[in-house]
């Protein structure tokens, strides 16, 4: 799971939009589902661009999947799509919030494109549905190892 810039500030960053759950609490969240469907889930948070680049690429060889909250970056960032598409692994990008029916220039993502699917607008809730969908892509790709 890797976390994009200022979800560092979940809880307290416009809970109107992003609720009132901590990265912590989504943390939390995500392990606890990946135990229960026998996955290991790994977080990182980064407000820097290249960081997410470099855990991008190193995901390959290391992980089956990543779920991606690029936040800003979504709609911003070639190179994380370019990082994407060479990583070689499945990736959903997830939102917090729907970026569809938010600010004009949240509505396009730069790294769907290279994703396997997009999930958005549940709240904290998407992280797990994001984990779930990946979790069902690698079984169904037999893809899955751990």
């Amino acid at each position: 799971m890797l976390h994009g810039p200022n979800l560092n500030l979940l809880g307290t960053r416009e809970p109107a939009i992003y609720g009132t759950a901590t990265l912590a609490d989504v943390d939390a969240r995500l392990r606890s589902v990946a135990d229960s469907v026998g996955a290991d889930v790994e977080a990182a948070q980064t407000n820097h661009e290249g960081v997410l680049v470099d855990r991008v690429q190193q995901a390959r060889g290391a992980f089956d999947g990543v779920v991606l909250n690029a936040g800003g970056y979504t709609h911003t960032s070639v190179a994380l799509l370019d990082a994407v598409r060479a990583c070689g692994l499945p990736v959903v990008e997830c939102h917090i919030s729907n970026t569809a029916a938010r600010e004009p220039f949240r509505r396009r993502s730069r790294i769907a494109p290279a994703c396997v699917g997009t999930v958005a607008g549940f709240g904290a809730e998407s992280y797990v549905l994001a984990l779930r969908g990946l979790v069902a892509h690698l079984e169904a790709s037999g893809r899955r190892t751990g």
